[in-house]
C-alpha cells in the first residue's frame, strides 16, 4: 500500500526555492537543534567516517559537523536546489521520501528538521536504518505534535466562526510515543526519543505569521483548501490568537516541541536485555533492610 500524501511536496519545494535567500534569517530553530545534535554526538566517544547530513536545508547543520571530532567525511542531502547550492560539497540532491542509499554504506546519519515533511515517515526510516553500516548511528530532530499549539486552534476557531467549517492548517506532526513505536518497527536497536518544549515570543500572531512564511513552512498540507485567505478570517485569527494566548506584557507565545532520535543500526557487539528470569538476584532481596 502506498503511503497517504499527507504534504504537498511540490509546493513545500516552491515554498523554499522562495525562502531560500534568506533561509540564514529565519533559522533560530534549526540552529537550536544543531546545537544540541553537536552536544550529543559529542557524548559518543568513537569516529564515523562516513557521514550524512539528510535535509540538510542551507548548511547550517552540516557546517558544524564538518568541524566535530570523529567525522571524516559528510554529505549533504538535500530535496531543494536552491538550499542545496547553499551547503558545501560533496552534496546530493534527492527525495527525502527515497534517497536511494547504498545499503550498509554509512556509519553515521544526522537529520535537523526535516523528516517532519515526509510523507511516509515508517518507510523513511527503514531506509535510513538500511543505510547505516552495522553499529552505525542515527540522530535525528523533528517536530512533534505540540508544534504551533497555539496558532492551530486560533484557526479552528476562527475558520468556524467566520466560514461555518475548519480545513486543516497546522501539520498533525507525530507524537514521542508514535514516533518511538515507529523507530522500533524500522528495525533499530537501542532506540530512545525524547521531547524539548521551545517557547518563543513574537510582537504578534501576525509577526509569527510572517516567520513561518518566511521559514517557507506555511501551509502545505495536500488536504488544505484550495482558496484565498480572506483578510476578516485572517485578522480574526489572530484576534483570538492574542485573546487567548497573550503574555502579561502583549507578546505572543509560539510553542515549538523538538523530538530527538538516538538509535542504531543492530549489531552483534551491542549490549542485550537479559531474558526473563536469568537475574541471580532476587528483587525481593534487594529491597527487603538486611537483619542485623
Amino acid at each position: 500500500m502506498s503511503a497517504p500524501k499527507i504534504f504537498d511536496l511540490e509546493l513545500l519545494d516552491r515554498r523554499r526555492t522562495r525562502a531560500a535567500p534568506s533561509a540564514a534569517s529565519h533559522d533560530f530553530l534549526l540552529d537550536r537543534v544543531a546545537d544540541d545534535l553537536i552536544d550529543r554526538l559529542a557524548l559518543i566517544q568513537r569516529k564515523f567516517p562516513l557521514a550524512l547530513d539528510l535535509g540538510a536545508h542551507h548548511g547550517l547543520l552540516g557546517g558544524r559537523l564538518r568541524s566535530t571530532s570523529g567525522i571524516e567525511s559528510l554529505t549533504a542531502l538535500e530535496p531543494n536546489a536552491s538550499l542545496l547550492a547553499q551547503c558545501a560539497p560533496p552534496k546530493i540532491q534527492a527525495s527525502l521520501e527515497a534517497p536511494a542509499l547504498p545499503e550498509a554504506s554509512l556509519d553515521l546519519i544526522v537529520s535537523g528538521l526535516a523528516l517532519q515533511w515526509v510523507n511516509d515517515l515508517p518507510g523513511a526510516l527503514i531506509q535510513i536504518n538500511r543505510a547505516l553500516k552495522p553499529d552505525g548511528l542515527f540522530l535525528g530532530a523533528l517536530l512533534g505534535g505540540a508544534t504551533l499549539n497555539e496558532l492551530r486552534q486560533a484557526w479552528l476557531i476562527a475558520e468556524t466562526e467566520v466560514t461555518g467549517g475548519a480545513s486543516p492548517r497546522v501539520a498533525p506532526f507525530a507524537d514521542v510515543r508514535d514516533l518511538g513505536t515507529l523507530v522500533q518497527r524500522a528495525g533499530f536497536a537501542l532506540p530512545v526519543v525524547d521531547s524539548d518544549t521551545v517557547s518563543v515570543t513574537y510582537a504578534d500572531p501576525l509577526s509569527l505569521m510572517r516567520e513561518i512564511k518566511a521559514m517557507g513552512a506555511s501551509n502545505m498540507l495536500a488536504d488544505r483548501r484550495r482558496v484565498p485567505v480572506t483578510r476578516r478570517l485572517l485578522l480574526r485569527a489572530a484576534e483570538i490568537y492574542a485573546e487567548r494566548f497573550a503574555l502579561p506584557n502583549g507578546r505572543i507565545p509560539a510553542t515549538f516541541e523538538i523530538l530527538t532520535i538516538t538509535a542504531w543500526r543492530p549489531d552483534p557487539s551491542q549490549p542485550k536485555a537479559l531474558k526473563p528470569g536469568s537475574a541471580t538476584v532476587s528483587l525481593k532481596d534487594v529491597l527487603e533492610p538486611r537483619s542485623k
